[in-house]
């Protein structure tokens, strides 16, 4: 999540880089982190799912970036309830 906060400059060598409409290529997140591609890949559809990140699919690569509402939410409920 953090590095998605600021994709630029965590992703520099993401090719055709458009950060702010569709994000960031899951191969780029699987390099960085060093992990499987379907380990991140499942780490991602449960951000998703908890609607904390976004996906956008083109052509066969999927794109994620942070979900700005999901995260303003999930704080407004750990301040009021935690």
């Amino acid at each position: 999540m953090n590095w998605l906060k600021e994709p630029a400059e965590n992703f520099p060598d993401q090719a055709n880089a458009d950060f702010e409409n569709i994000g960031v290529c899951v191969g780029q997140i699987q390099i960085k982190a060093g992990l499987s591609q379907s380990t991140i890949s499942e780490y991602l559809s449960i951000l998703q799912r908890a609607d904390l990140v976004s996906a956008t699919r083109v052509g066969q690569w999927t794109y994620y970036k942070r979900n700005k509402e999901g995260i303003e939410k999930l704080s407004k409920i750990i301040n009021s309830e935690l």
